[in-house]
């Protein structure tokens, strides 16, 4: 089964096609970080525009890369939701027109689902059942995975998600857009010892987040030390960065201990940091347990996992519709999947 995959969610357009027998075949994505950078984060508008501008080039570009008619699809798989409205829209409406075009069904998938599936992407795929450890900028959720669709909340934050938490700080450092990226890379060549911030909710007895006190802690230290001076940022970016992994890491455990399970998963775009990544290789180790994280390509937005999600699901029984309904879900919680 071939499935095209469609991902407009926010900022990064991408296109993938995907065989069930032969995986991934070829994929394309832009970001729009550069435009976006000038005005110091995501502008809807903006982004809906750069979706249409995009959206046929790269189709065009991954269907030669992958050597196949487009009449070889057999579903067009997009992202619904969650994610901005117009950017949604962009990718529904260009989806249920191909789907119509070429007399194709298509399937809406959520994105925090692509995510979640996305290290079945790698050379090396997670087995089910596994935690997963979601960390993205809007999103931050242990779960437990059993099968695709079968989905389990087991925690979430409260309040902002991890990467919200990592903007923000970043921001309050002086740190160009996008702030994370920046403060994980500044955070490299800070002292570990020099401050010491709250770790929250680390002793909270449940398996919740939150982040916004974190937040704060490193508005208190940015007053009282400022931020002119480039030790100072980077100490302060290295003690935000240590609280923040200690508590993904030390909940993400306590998950697998309180399931039983052996096997985690870490998707979304904080699961590229190199210090969350080490940490929980470090834990994973001692206990003999095994760790699963996308590669590094697939840890942000892409169109390979919306691809991927569309023909796990088929494959498990989901039926793809007749194309030309258009629908978007902006807020679409992933516990309604299981409903």
């Amino acid at each position: 089964m071939l499935v095209l995959g469609i991902e407009s969610s926010c900022d990064e357009t991408g296109v993938a096609l995907y065989d069930s027998e032969r995986g991934l075949l070829a994929h394309a994505l832009h970001s729009q970080i550069a435009m976006h950078a000038e005005y110091g984060g995501v502008v809807p508008e903006l982004a809906s525009r750069d979706h249409i501008r995009r959206i046929v080039p790269l189709l065009r570009d991954t269907v030669a890369r992958a050597g196949l008619p487009l009449e070889a699809i057999d579903a067009i798989a997009y992202t619904q939701g969650p994610g901005l409205a117009g950017a949604l829209l962009v990718g529904c409406a260009f989806a249920e027109g191909l789907g119509l075009a070429l007399g194709k069904p298509v399937l809406p998938v959520h994105h925090l689902e692509g995510h979640l599936l996305s290290p079945l992407l790698s050379n090396d795929p997670p087995r089910f059942p596994f935690v997963a450890l979601l960390v993205s900028g809007g999103h931050t959720q242990l779960m437990r995975v059993t099968g695709v669709g079968e989905y389990e909340t087991l925690g979430e934050t409260l309040d902002d998600a991890a990467g919200e938490a990592f903007d923000k700080s970043a921001k309050l450092l002086g740190l160009p857009y996008p702030g994370g990226a920046a403060l994980s890379k500044l955070a490299e060549t800070g002292d570990p010892h020099r401050f010491d911030l709250p770790r929250p909710m680390l002793h909270s007895g449940d398996l919740n987040f939150s982040f916004s006190g974190l937040k704060t802690a490193v508005l208190n230290l940015v007053r009282q030390h400022g931020v002119e001076d480039a030790a100072n940022r980077a100490d302060i970016a290295r003690a935000f960065q240590e609280a923040i992994v200690e508590v993904l890491a030390r909940k993400a455990i306590k998950a697998l201990k309180e399931t039983r399970l052996t096997t985690l998963v870490v998707a979304g775009g904080v699961g590229a940091n190199r210090q969350l990544r080490t940490q929980l290789n470090r834990e994973m180790e001692k206990r003999r347990w095994r760790v699963h994280y996308p590669e590094l390509e697939f840890c942000t937005d892409n169109g390979a996992m919306i691809a991927l999600a569309g023909a796990l699901r088929l494959q498990a029984g989901s039926e793809a519709k007749p194309a030309g309904v258009f629908a978007i879900k902006p807020r679409w919680p992933l516990a309604d999947l299981m409903r």
